[in-house]
């Protein structure tokens, strides 16, 4: 970690590795906390949503405080999954800023050439452009197992560049089923719950990934709650914690848009949802997926104050949950 933090310093004249130094010291704590124990983990190594922050063409006041220095940039939505046992890693998601949350993970492995595996949800830029990376103009990795829905399978298989992924063996694709558990190894299992979303290219999927002792719920993105066959408040009853899609804080958010065709559950709707959950059921929940107009992705906000006196969590680069 700190050869990490060394190398990063020397960057400085690059505006945008500002803020991988700023995860770098943010996370010197975190490596610490996350190497004191044989327990497997999940690491955030993102929040924002699909574009990140700050979001390109936006000279709105959310992106112009990263443009004054005043706010860092953040990543995009990426899990990171780790057993110190076996030194294996996974990653929930390739997000376009895979080069800086891989070398994270790089350095929570003693430094692995490549993951053991990724989780793809979605046909949407944040979740499998990173994918990008591992291909024979960059990586050249070998083999790298992708876990994806049928469609989304077939989605990358039938279309460049990902086709070029999967013909020259970067990656292999595995398709997975809904509902049906499959072992990363013998300590960590997932499985995937398809999820109504914006489908023009693959199904949807949210994640369960289950550890030795305990489990998470992952929905970056969902259109809204009451869509789902299922119920969120039973499924997170289910589990210990949760990262549930916080897009946008509330209507309105996109002034110049109409936000029904890019649907969400507004944070302000599932807080009133889950308002009357006890407080260890509230405090499982940590909304991620943050849109570069949302002021949970900052550092500070009266929102996120609001957010966290109600019970809930707003996920941060570099917190970690044992699994």
């Amino acid at each position: 970690m700190l050869f990490l933090f060394q190398e990063l310093q020397g960057m400085r004249s690059f505006k945008l590795s500002n803020y991988i130094i700023g995860v770098c010291i943010l996370l010197i704590s975190t490596f610490s906390i996350a190497q004191s124990s044989t327990d497997p983990y999940i690491i955030v190594l993102g929040i924002a949503q699909d574009a990140g922050y700050p979001q390109a063409g936006c000279n709105k006041i959310c992106c112009q405080a990263y443009h004054k220095g005043l706010e860092p940039a953040k990543m995009i939505t990426c899990l990171g999954i780790v057993d110190p046992i076996s030194n294996e890693c996974w990653m929930v998601e390739a997000s376009p800023d895979f080069p800086a949350q891989w070398k994270i993970m790089q350095d929570l492995s003693e430094s692995k050439e490549q993951p053991d595996g990724i989780l793809v949800s979605h046909a949407h830029i944040g979740h499998y452009t990173g994918l990008m990376h591992l291909g024979r103009e960059a990586m050249g990795a070998k083999q790298v197992e992708v876990f994806c829905m049928s469609k989304m399978k077939h989605f990358l298989e039938s279309n460049g560049p990902w086709s070029q992924l999967v013909k020259l063996n970067n990656i292999v694709l595995s398709e997975i089923e809904e509902e049906k558990v499959y072992a990363l190894n013998t300590r960590i299992s997932f499985s995937a719950i398809t999820v109504p979303h914006r489908d023009e290219f693959s199904e949807t999927v949210g994640f369960k990934i289950n550890g030795g002792s305990k489990s998470i719920l992952f929905i970056p993105d969902i259109d809204k709650w009451e869509k789902w066959d299922l119920d969120i408040i039973q499924a997170i009853a289910g589990v210990d914690h949760a990262f549930i899609d916080g897009t946008f804080y509330s209507n309105g958010e996109l002034p110049n848009r109409d936000m029904s065709e890019i649907p969400h559950p507004f944070v302000e709707e599932t807080v009133r949802l889950m308002d009357h959950l006890p407080s260890s059921e509230k405090n499982k929940i940590n909304f991620i997926h943050f849109n570069h107009t949302n002021p949970l992705i900052f550092k500070q906000s009266k929102e996120k104050d609001a957010l966290k006196a109600a019970g809930f969590n707003a996920a941060e680069i570099g917190d970690v949950i044992r699994i």
